[in-house]
């Protein structure tokens, strides 16, 4: 059984989002400030978390970066229709999804789902998905696939599931050009719709990690008008 923790100061949405998931078959775990979710993630082994943006003592921005620091758990944001620049944010400083209210159950439950399927199948905390043999390799970026660990120049790199699944794309293609579009569908498994920012947020965060100097990119270039690519090195 998956746990989620549901965090937001508003009670009725966390009463809300616990029958649904439970009726899905989750275990839930409220928590109504940043503070409580942190505590939630330190004494609770946590497989995703529901995250609201504007809440008191610690905000959800705030929240995830803590987060980040310690586990790569999928963080799906709750936010407002006037929080365009939290979920941009959000997504740049470690949150994986985002769901705007007021929110479609169906929608809720299909982001969740999409989550931690890529959550196991990378093999997160739980230990739990599909171990693959394989190593990708190019230049100085190495993948195994099996163990689910990312070196560049001998050096660990520690990915989010996002992350880690984008890098796999380019790594098994070297040199084709895909457009954000192919990217979303592929990584995110969702339709592609008005998904360009959330793929260059999560490439920005990428190259970040495993490039010397990110604004010079060797490794993952633009294709300007296409998409992007993985450079062969």
């Amino acid at each position: 059984m998956y746990n989620i923790l549901i965090c937001d100061d508003d009670k009725d949405i966390v009463s809300a989002l616990d029958i649904y998931l439970t009726s899905e078959g989750y275990h839930t775990i409220p928590a109504y400030d940043g503070q409580q979710a942190l505590k939630a993630v330190e004494e609770n082994d946590i497989h995703l978390v529901l995250m609201d943006v504007m809440m008191p003592n610690l905000d959800g921005i705030r929240c995830t970066a803590k987060l980040r620091e310690k586990c790569n758990v999928p963080i799906i944001l709750l936010t407002a229709k006037s929080e365009d620049a939290d979920k941009v944010l959000g997504l740049n400083i470690g949150a994986d999804d985002y769901v705007t209210k007021p929110f479609n159950p169906m929608e809720v439950m299909a982001r969740v789902k999409s989550q931690l399927r890529r959550y196991t199948t990378l093999g997160g905390r739980t230990g739990v998905g599909v171990q693959e043999d394989g190593l990708l390799k190019n230049g100085g970026v190495a993948m195994d696939d099996a163990a689910k660990t990312v070196t560049v120049d001998g050096d660990p790199v520690n990915l989010t599931p996002l992350e880690f699944n984008i890098l796999r794309l380019f790594l098994q293609h070297p040199g084709q050009v895909f457009s954000t579009a192919q990217i979303y569908e592929q990584v995110w498994n969702d339709p592609a719709y008005g998904s360009e920012n959330t793929v260059a947020v999560h490439i920005r965060h990428l190259r970040e990690k495993i490039e010397i100097d990110p604004a010079n990119p060797r490794y993952i270039k633009v294709v300007w008008g296409l998409g992007y690519k993985m450079e062969k090195v």
